[in-house]
């Protein structure tokens, strides 16, 4: 998977989260809210995961580019 799709999957993640997270709350479910708060995290987590990888790749990439230039 890469840090894009990571992103993405994260930000979805994160919308349901939040949604559960209302329902629960407006029926009165701890349960939908307290699963709305873990799926909230593990969008977060993800999130960072693909900045992580877009930040390794983008190093790896400048580095690349820095030792294909002639000395």
């Amino acid at each position: 998977m890469s840090g894009n799709s990571d992103e993405a999957a994260g930000v979805a993640n994160e919308a349901v989260g939040k949604a559960k997270q209302g329902i629960g709350s407006a029926v009165g479910s701890d349960k939908l809210k307290s699963e709305g708060t873990a799926q909230e995290l593990k969008g977060d987590t993800q999130k960072a995961t693909g900045d992580v990888k877009n930040a390794t790749k983008d190093a790896v990439d400048k580095t690349a580019a820095a030792l294909k230039k002639p000395l």
